[in-house]
């Protein structure tokens, strides 16, 4: 995995006063994506006053474009799409089987790597005067009452390609009466909550502790809003 970062120039051998523990995590694909604990780095880091949309205020404007269509766009490895500036590298290097390395392009867990990335894509759709879209970092929804309405909105792919971004086709989906955005499923202009998501809710055994009692309300904090009488739990 490092040997092809390096390769591709994400990172590059360093030699920094600086050093973060890595923490790579799995991908749902089984893949790997290295990340590093930039916990102490992020303490120390002076907040932005930019931020990236609240998800479920995403969901309350899609919800009101009561639309028949859909298509979205996940861009591939947009963090890696991002320069670093050469001054601010040192600071975020790691090791890895005794030898330091550092970050060209913007890393994974620095906690103002997903508010730059959102702000970077955003700034692209609009230079590009995109269709209308809703974006959250890198992944972005079009839509519109027809197959072809929406097709006809692929011109983002174009722009973001244009933008420096990269893109996979297997990370374009749609158009489709059906989709999941940010891990909720649309049909008919209305979220849903997603079938495994159900079926993993209900195969819950009774709870008989509090741990299992924090382990449902986990497993249902972010689809209380669909669910009745999550409020009496």
């Amino acid at each position: 995995m490092i040997c092809e970062l390096e390769s591709q120039g994400v990172v590059s051998k360093a030699h920094s006063p600086f050093n973060s523990p890595i923490w790579p995590v799995r991908k749902s694909d089984g893949e790997w994506r290295l990340t590093v604990d930039y916990r102490a780095l992020n303490e120390v880091t002076p907040p932005l006053s930019a931020a990236v949309p609240d998800m479920l205020e995403l969901q309350y404007e899609l919800e009101s474009k009561a639309a028949k269509w859909y298509a979205t766009i996940d861009i591939a490895n947009a963090f890696f799409s991002i320069p670093l500036a050469a001054e601010c590298r040192p600071q975020f290097a790691f090791t890895w089987r005794g030898v330091q390395y550092t970050w060209n392009r913007l890393p994974q867990g620095w906690k103002h790597s997903p508010t730059i990335c959102h702000g970077l894509i955003q700034a692209a759709l609009e230079k590009g005067e995109a269709a209308e879209d809703l974006q959250y970092i890198d992944d972005i929804i079009v839509w519109g009452n027809t197959a072809m309405e929406v097709f006809e909105k692929g011109e983002i792919i174009q722009i973001l390609l244009k933008a420096g971004f990269t893109m996979k086709k297997s990370k374009v989906k749609g158009p489709a009466q059906e989709i999941q955005f940010l891990g909720v499923k649309w049909q008919d202009g209305q979220c849903q909550i997603p079938t495994e998501v159900i079926n993993k809710i209900t195969a819950m055994s009774p709870l008989t502790s509090k741990k299992e009692t924090q382990a449902f309300l986990g497993a249902i904090g972010f689809w209380r809003m669909h669910i009745l009488s999550t409020a009496r739990l």
